[in-house]
């Protein structure tokens, strides 16, 4: 798949600067569910049907797009050689902004260049280092929801009928968790897939992590459930630095437990 990958970053253009290969594939971890993800960076915002025109010309076929078609970001999607293939094609000015806003930091820190002008070289290096304060501010974000309001509110969430808003509670509460788990490693957070493996290679993380967020979303005891959930992330909270949000939900978190047992 790299190696198809590179055929397809050498059919583009010369209007295209950076092909940065992302995704499972980048990192050596795919599998036969895999497909290849690139970023393609261009010297000029181009609009999608032009893009398409490229992503022909570089031998996909079955051509689409999908997600938001209002952002500066241009997305197509399409075969070659039966492997399914995802274009994200960004302006240099764009992928300029996104590394200073930390966008895509985690795809790009773990990038492999395909065809570089030194873009994706720099990046990295400007996303070496994960500064104090985007962790604080990513801790403080991600505990705001965790509290604010009676614990025993959360009982609601264990009437019958409520299974759809409480499976919304909990994996909003684990994706909450995972975000205080990576800022406090300092470590730019990936998408959820594969969580048990990159988990392990946290240093600084709660006990049996993935497996309680798995635990949390098949009991299909609601109390039981929203216990385990919360228990983790009592666990989670507990690593993190002191702050306004980080403190209430502490509190709040141990009283909602005490309900729940």
């Amino acid at each position: 798949m790299r190696e198809l990958a590179q055929r397809v970053a050498d059919a583009l253009p010369p209007v295209v600067e950076e092909v940065v290969l992302t995704g499972s594939v980048s990192r050596g971890v795919e599998d036969e569910l895999s497909d290849i993800e690139m970023l393609v960076v261009t010297t000029e915002q181009l609009e999608l049907a032009a893009c398409f025109e490229h992503a022909r010309a570089a031998g996909l076929v079955e051509l689409d797009t999908w997600g938001a078609q209002d952002t500066p970001a241009r997305k197509v999607f399409g075969y070659r050689e039966g492997v399914p293939v995802e274009l994200v094609w960004w302006s240099r000015e764009h992928a300029e902004a996104s590394v200073d806003a930390f966008v895509a930091a985690e795809a790009l820190a773990n990038g492999v260049a395909l065809r570089t002008v030194g873009l994706l070289a720099k990046w990295q290096e400007q996303l070496a280092e994960y500064p104090d304060e985007l962790a604080s501010q990513r801790i403080e974000e991600a505990a705001l929801t965790w509290g604010g309001f009676a614990p025993a509110g959360i009982l609601t969430l264990t009437r019958p009928g409520e299974r759809l808003a409480l499976v919304e509670r909990i994996v909003d509460d684990a994706a909450r968790v995972m975000k205080i788990v990576y800022a406090v490693n300092r470590v730019w957070q990936p998408t959820n897939k594969r969580l048990a493996s990159r988990a392990a290679g946290l240093g600084v993380k709660p006990d049996r992590l993935a497996e309680r967020i798995e635990d949390a979303l098949s009991e299909l005891d609601s109390r039981l459930a929203l216990l385990t959930m919360t228990e983790l992330q009592l666990d989670t909270v507990a690593l993190a630095p002191t702050g306004p949000n980080v403190d209430r939900s502490r509190r709040w978190l141990a009283a909602v437990a005490s309900l729940l047992r």
